[in-house]
């Protein structure tokens, strides 16, 4: 008999791991796990067989540059009799002559990253060492004991497995659905989202103490909200809010997160050119999913960007109803962050779950652009010294408009506007379902309940608390039904006169052009009624027409017109001001799926849309992304011309896909029309 045991292969069973671990995508030439969960592995010994009372077998896992047992970045640990609760153990399952088939368990708050995995195997003084191979560990939302479970599967799918979903744009009036490939199981993404761990700063510093930190999602959160953007670090993607994207990529273009990755890596970490705040959150929803965090976008409307802290955001104007100067502090039409769903024993009882992170470059937090992560439900209760960035947070969902007026003088006047409330329709997907949940109660008492006063009080709310004035005269802006691209349409400001007294006022309206963040654009309407007589308890409707040849050179990417309404009544120095953003619907891109949609049978994907303008549209083209496209496939360039009213189709073979449900994304860009999206999901049975 052999003296000593000779590992003749490591058998990792990636097929087992993959299914039990939820990592089937992942699993395809690699091991990946998630943490707290047992593991199976298989060894072949050649010459001679494993016997337990002669042989010793001892393992050893390390993870980082530096690994210490004190750190939690090594272990050491040798076959026992049954699991350890909370600690790396070993167990033989089955043995059948020279095979051993064994579970291996990892503590449910390991450090997540890339391990080795090596053996020792002695008998009396004799020994020898095998490595027996590399796993990567994850976060595991399925094991109670760790800081990240979700107790819903549901939920699990969606907020962890699910590759697809919607990010929420347009106005508070009109919400439009954005499809997005999250992509985390795609090739190579959990290889840059490690690498996105191994070039934060913090691991540059100190590589040993940043891996052992790597056990708590708090740290990983925060380190993934600074990484996406590249304001302080080697980060993914640049912002840029000017519309000038030459030398880059307009951020409407993106439909997906893997090609930003991708790109990052292959650049050599050089910044992807450019993002917005839904591409920001989307690839951090991405990267976390990844690494095991249930993650959702959040989608905020009217989010006020309070830079001092105290909770108001001010506007001048002068009396034609024109903002005087620009402002950092504004408020965004829309703005997106990410949930993420974790534990936080470093808080009160009562703080665990939803943590919104915003890696959006847009204040410093201790000393760096990140954001987060802070309790959504401390945001509910103004717990505003909770860690991280609550008063920022709060003041994005609950921050108070002030609109003043300069007289020719130079002094200001306070006009009233009930049209800007901040924190609306706060949305992200539902549950298994394309369709909106609003959980705007998730970070909001009903308002003027006593709940949201006491809310207002501990956050120190003042402007808040305060009662409103009533003028007795009250205007909004309406819309006509028929508002799309390329279409002449009609607003109105209704005013209503709710007093036993006739008012002679001016009504200025403008309608300018706006980007998601609030930058104003050129003019493309306005109107100027000297004298308006508004009889007592009447109420009036007057129309302005927009017209598509005064606003299709100036309309962003964001197809938003911001109308605005100033009434003057100079006699009692009253001044009311309305606007509403308005958001202009794209044409639909059709989506078909050609042949039987089932396993391991060729598809082909048809797209199609009518150019909805009244003149040609130059340099067209489509990009998809979603399962069974190579990186060749994805974008399709269309000829010159597409006239007016035409109908223009491309075509792309799919490679064979998985059964289960999958989504294709499209994107389609021109000259004058530009970022209009379209979907489909496919649903694949066996064959």
């Amino acid at each position: 008999m052999d003296p000593y045991l000779v590992l003749e292969k490591c058998d990792l069973e990636l097929e087992a791991n993959g299914r039990d671990h939820h990592t089937a995508g992942l699993c395809q030439q690699r091991l990946v796990v998630r943490r707290g969960q047992p593991f199976w592995l298989t060894l072949h010994f050649t010459g001679r067989s494993y016997e337990s009372s002669v042989d010793s077998l001892t393992f050893s896992a390390v993870t980082g540059p530096d690994p210490r047992k004190e750190a939690g970045t090594k272990a050491r640990f040798s076959l026992s009799s049954g699991v350890e609760e909370g600690a790396w153990t070993a167990v033989v399952m089955n043995q059948q002559d020279s095979v051993l088939s064994l579970q291996l368990s990892t503590p449910p708050n390991a450090p997540v990253g890339l391990y080795r995995l090596s053996l020792e195997a002695s008998t009396g003084y004799q020994g020898s060492s095998f490595v027996l191979g590399h796993f990567t560990l994850l976060f595991n939302s399925w094991c109670p004991a760790d800081a990240v479970y979700l107790d819903s599967d549901e939920e699990r799918r969606e907020y962890v497995l699910s590759q697809q979903g919607f990010i929420y744009q347009g106005s508070v009036k009109f919400i439009k659905s954005i499809p997005w490939n999250f992509g985390q199981f795609e090739d190579g993404i959990l290889d840059i989202c490690l690498m996105l761990l191994d070039r934060n700063p913090k691991f540059l510093k100190d590589a040993c103490r940043d891996c052992s930190s790597r056990s708590n999602p708090i740290y990983v959160g925060r380190v993934v909200s600074a990484m996406v953007n590249c304001n302080d670090d080697q980060g993914v993607l640049m912002g840029r809010w000017d519309n000038n994207y030459k030398d880059g990529i307009s951020p409407m273009f993106w439909i997906g997160s893997v090609d930003i990755l991708r790109r990052w890596k292959t650049s050599g970490c050089q910044q992807v050119k450019y993002g917005q705040c839904w591409v920001f959150a989307a690839v951090a929803c991405t990267v976390l999913r990844c690494l095991g965090i249930p993650t959702r976008v959040v989608t905020n409307f009217n989010s006020a960007h309070d830079q001092n802290s105290n909770l108001l955001i001010e506007y001048v104007y002068n009396k034609f109803g024109e903002i005087q100067k620009d402002k950092s502090e504004m408020i965004w039409n829309y703005h997106c962050w990410v949930e993420s769903w974790m534990s936080r024993p470093d808080l009160k009882p009562g703080y665990e779950g939803w943590q919104a992170l915003d890696p959006t470059p847009q204040e410093k937090s201790e000393g760096t652009y990140c954001c987060g992560p802070v309790p959504v439900r401390a945001i509910k209760e103004g717990d505003l010294s909770t860690k991280y960035d609550a008063a920022f947070v709060f003041a994005e969902v609950n921050a108070d408009v002030v609109n003043w007026i300069q007289q020719d003088d130079g002094s200001l006047c306070k006009s009233t506007n009930n049209s800007q409330t901040v924190g609306m329709k706060i949305s992200t997907k539902s549950v298994g379902r394309d369709e909106r949940e609003d959980i705007t109660h998730n970070y909001k008492y009903p308002e003027g309940s006593p709940e949201e006063r006491e809310a207002f009080r501990k956050a120190n709310h003042l402007n808040k608390l305060t009662e409103k004035e009533e003028t007795g005269l009250a205007m909004r802006i309406r819309v006509s039904e028929s508002m799309s691209m390329g279409s002449d349409f009609d607003v109105f400001a209704y005013i209503n006169n709710n007093t036993s007294k006739s008012h002679s006022c001016r009504l200025l309206l403008h309608a300018r052009t706006v980007s998601y963040n609030g930058i104003l654009g050129p003019e493309c309407g306005t109107k100027d009624l000297l004298d308006l007589s508004l009889e007592p308890f009447s109420e009036k409707s007057i129309p302005l027409r927009i017209l598509y040849e005064k606003y299709c050179e100036c309309l962003t990417e964001s197809n938003l017109i911001k109308v605005r309404g100033l009434l003057v009544e100079q006699a009692a120095n009253n001044y009311l001001l309305a606007e509403r953003d308005i958001y202009l619907e794209n044409p639909e891109i059709k989506i078909r799926i050609l042949g039987e949609p089932k396993q391991n049978r060729k598809l082909v994907a048809e797209a199609s849309l009518r150019n909805p303008l009244t003149v040609p549209l130059l340099g067209c083209s489509f990009t998809m992304e979603g399962a069974g496209l190579t990186e060749e496939q994805k974008v399709m360039d269309v000829l010159d011309p597409v006239e007016a009213g035409e109908e223009v189709k491309v075509r792309v073979d799919l490679l064979p896909c998985l059964v289960g449900r999958h989504k294709l994304v499209v994107n389609f860009e021109s000259d004058k029309l530009k970022a209009v999206k379209g979907f489909r999901n496919v649903l694949i049975g066996p064959a």
